[in-house]
């Protein structure tokens, strides 16, 4: 079936925005393809997860349902990390995932290195595979490790990111395109702070003296999350809104 053609079939399924994206993204589209990505969209599964790619800072990243889409918002706390405008830092990135923060950051930081840790092993060759695709394997490390734990990382940082899982179990404001992420990367327990509460603890061991902790956070955590960091020794610095003007990233000085 040609482009065409499969365009007009997908626009009648869901939107004509959608069908663009699919066709755009597909030399040819079989029959049996395309009755599969119509069932996907009618039971709301996100374009991402079909076509395996992503957008986030201008980078095309690929995507399945071992990692969490990157989202616009999370694009916040690059920015949150670019205005700072470190010199040839070296990045350590919590939870990593797709790898789309600390491949976004090394791509924007002149000299910058990194390292990426998540407890996934599937995530992490999705990690690998952005990687490599961005030309990045020789700037960019990526490792199985739990920030639960103090010994997963062997040596200290200029930079620390993450994006843990900060959903409370049993939020209802979660977005429906998110129930094809793994639960795993959304979810915490601690009413959403528990992932928190483990990189305050253990990345004071990971952090060179003044260096920074960037974090993304949800919607009314600052208190809480400023809280827990204070309390093991972190120094606030400041918050960052996202472009709807919710506070979306929390920086601490280690």
């Amino acid at each position: 079936m040609n482009i065409n053609q499969a365009f007009e079939i997908l626009a009648l399924t869901s939107d004509s925005h959608t069908a663009r994206i699919i066709t755009e993204n597909r030399q040819k589209i079989s029959i049996i393809e395309l009755l599969k990505i119509k069932y996907l969209l009618k039971h709301n599964v996100p374009v991402a997860k079909i076509i395996h790619k992503k957008w986030f800072y201008d980078l095309p990243f690929y995507t399945n349902y071992n990692t969490l889409d990157p989202r616009p918002d999370t694009e916040t706390l690059i920015e949150a990390v670019l205005s700072d405008k470190p010199m040839h830092p070296t990045i350590l990135d919590l939870g990593t995932g797709t790898g789309c923060i600390i491949c976004s950051l090394v791509k924007n930081i002149p000299g910058a290195n990194g390292t990426a840790i998540d407890i996934s092993i599937k995530a992490l060759h999705v990690t690998k595979k952005n990687i490599r695709k961005l030309n990045l394997g020789n700037r960019i490390s990526a490792q199985h490790g739990n920030f639960a734990k103090s010994n997963c990382v062997k040596q200290r940082f200029d930079i620390i990111v993450s994006n843990p899982p900060y959903i409370a179990h049993g939020d209802k404001r979660v977005d429906i395109g998110a129930k094809h992420d793994p639960d795993i990367a959304l979810y915490a327990k601690d009413n959403g702070l528990w992932a928190y509460k483990q990189i305050a603890q253990n990345a004071k061991k990971w952090i060179k003296p003044n260096g920074k902790i960037y974090l993304e956070i949800g919607l009314g955590m600052t208190s809480n999350v400023k809280q827990i960091f204070t309390k093991h020794g972190w120094s606030f610095d400041r918050t960052v809104k996202d472009l709807s003007g919710k506070t979306r990233v929390i920086c601490f000085i280690g």
